[in-house]
This record gives C-alpha cells, structure tokens and sequence, in this order.
C-alpha cells in the first residue's frame, strides 16, 4: 500500500470491508485478518485487516470528511457505527488485540534497524514500509487514549523504538506522504512523516 498517493473514495472501501469482517476478526487469534474474500473486492486487492488498518483509515476519513460527499458522509457514519458496536461487544478481545497489534508492529521495525547498521546504503529504499507501519502504531496509541487504555510496555518499546528511529531517519525532509495527507499528520507527533535516512554515496 503507497500512502504517497491517496484516494478518499479508496480509504472509504477499504474501510467498509474491514469494519464488516471485524466479527469474528477481533475475537479470533490471528493479527491479520483477510477482507473481500467475495463480491467486487477480492482479497487480493484489499489490505490486511488489523485494528489499526482500520483506525487508521476512520482518522483520516474523519479529518477530511469536508471533502466527502454526503453519500459517502453517511457511509463512514455507517462504519464508525459498525466499529463502535464490535468495540463494545468485544471490549476486552479489542483491547487485547489492540495492545497485541502495536507491540508486534514495534518489534517488526527491529529487522529495519538492522539492515540500516548492515547496509546503510539500503536505508532510504526500505524506510517507506517502516513508516506505515510506525504511523499505525501511532494511531493505535491515539485510540488507546481515547479509551483510557494504558500499557507500561508499549509506552517503553515505543520509547525504544523512535529512539532508534531517529538514528536511522536523520535527515530533515518535507512531508513524505500524499499532500492530500498533511493535514491529517502535523510533524508533531508524526515526525518520522517529515524525515528520511540519509543517503549514503
């Protein structure tokens, strides 16, 4: 998935499908979850279900809901219920997985760290994966607020992990997402949006 090109309708599909596979998703054990298995979306053309997939996209939808129409308007209301409503049957599973989703994130980023220090030439090449995958963490984390829901050993992983992160993206750089995008994430919490690794000759 590029996030250097962005299609409201796209956030919006991809949206709906997820929230209508969140049950049995969110109570089963496994972090990705497939979405579009019949109808228009295959499941090849979908993203991968998690939580925060989802958050990110009801963020995002949210933020720039001026340029939605009033159909689609009334779609994402139709998600946010859907969403809503598995939270509240499923709270304990959703808060588990939600917790489960960040964490396993964090410790993927590990493997970028360590092709960074092995072969800093390849850096800048990876970084755009580990970029989602850090913006969804952050999305997660924002939920998590909402919802009073706190993890002592998320908080230190994150801690962890942007500390290595900002080793490895130490060059100053404009807004590296779609422009259509920037308003939803200012460089502050997302600064890693607005940095690059250096490259190296």
């Amino acid at each position: 998935m590029s996030e250097t090109t962005y299609h409201l309708e796209r956030d919006l599909k991809e949206a709906e499908a997820m929230a209508k596979a969140l049950t049995p998703y969110v109570h089963e054990d496994q972090l990705y979850g497939a979405v579009g298995r019949s109808g228009f979306f295959s499941a090849a053309k979908m993203p991968s279900l998690t939580l925060g997939a989802l958050l990110m996209r009801l963020r995002r939808l949210e933020v720039l809901q001026d340029r939605l129409n009033a159909d689609q308007r009334l779609r994402l209301r139709n998600v946010v219920k859907r969403h809503d409503e598995v939270f509240r049957e499923w709270n304990v599973h959703y808060k588990q997985k939600l917790v489960y989703e960040a964490k396993s994130r964090l410790k993927a980023m590990h493997q970028f760290f360590d092709e960074c220090n092995d072969n800093p030439k390849s850096c800048a090449s990876i970084y755009p994966p580990e970029v989602l995958r850090r913006t969804i963490v952050q999305e997660i984390l924002i939920a998590m607020t909402e919802i009073d829901l706190q993890d002592d050993e998320l908080t230190q992983l994150v801690r962890e992990t942007d500390s290595r992160l900002q080793r490895a993206a130490n060059a100053k750089h404009s807004f590296i997402w779609a422009d259509e995008l920037q308003p939803v994430y200012p460089e502050k919490p997302f600064w890693w949006l607005y940095r690059i690794p250096q490259p190296v000759e």
